[in-house]
């Protein structure tokens, strides 16, 4: 009688060992499942600009829309452009480059790193208008080629260039810009 006294807890506790056993695989699954899904809806957030964000200071190689490549570090980001720091031989060049005009980037970790200032809100246009004021000689490249000189005015979703080379001036739309740097 000893022998099936013994018996008995022991099958009691296996079999609600093995329910404790299922019950905590089972939590395990559904928080598995909600950290995923999290996850996911995490990255559903996440912008262009926010992964440059988290790289601020870090070499990337830029693919444009037109097929060239610019390769640099990242030194400043906001919703609507980054400003790169050439890291050619001799000297280095800062690269104002519209989110638009990336095709794609080499470089950028899977990480993100979320606006913090509204300085991060900062669009094209201010910047490019900070420019026109300081009388930067810069290289503007397009969709259809490279023009160097002044930038003269600025609008909404346009810029103005005066050419160096003394042929007028050149309008280009935002749509069309891919990078504009400063000048050699």
């Amino acid at each position: 009688m000893a022998s099936m006294h013994s018996a008995g807890p022991t099958r009691w506790e296996a079999l609600f060992g093995d329910l404790e056993a299922q019950a905590r695989a089972q939590s395990a699954a559904e928080a598995d499942a909600l950290v995923s899904e999290m996850t996911r809806a995490e990255h559903a957030t996440m912008t262009l600009a926010d992964r440059f964000r988290a790289v601020v200071g870090a070499v990337v190689t830029l693919e444009l829309l037109a097929g060239a490549h610019l390769r640099g570090t990242v030194r400043e980001v906001a919703d609507e452009w980054a400003l790169v720091q050439g890291v050619r031989p001799g000297p280095a060049s800062q690269h104002l480059v519209p989110l638009p005009a990336i095709a794609g980037v080499h470089g950028l970790g899977r990480q993100a790193a979320q606006a913090t200032s509204r300085r991060d809100a900062l669009g094209l246009g201010p910047v490019l208008r900070a420019l026109q004021r300081d009388r930067a000689r810069v290289t503007v490249r397009t969709l259809s080629g490279t023009v160097g000189g002044r930038i003269a005015r600025v609008g909404r979703d346009h810029l103005d260039i005066d050419v160096l080379d003394d042929r007028g001036s050149r309008l280009v739309p935002f749509s069309a810009l891919l990078v504009v740097s400063e000048a050699p």
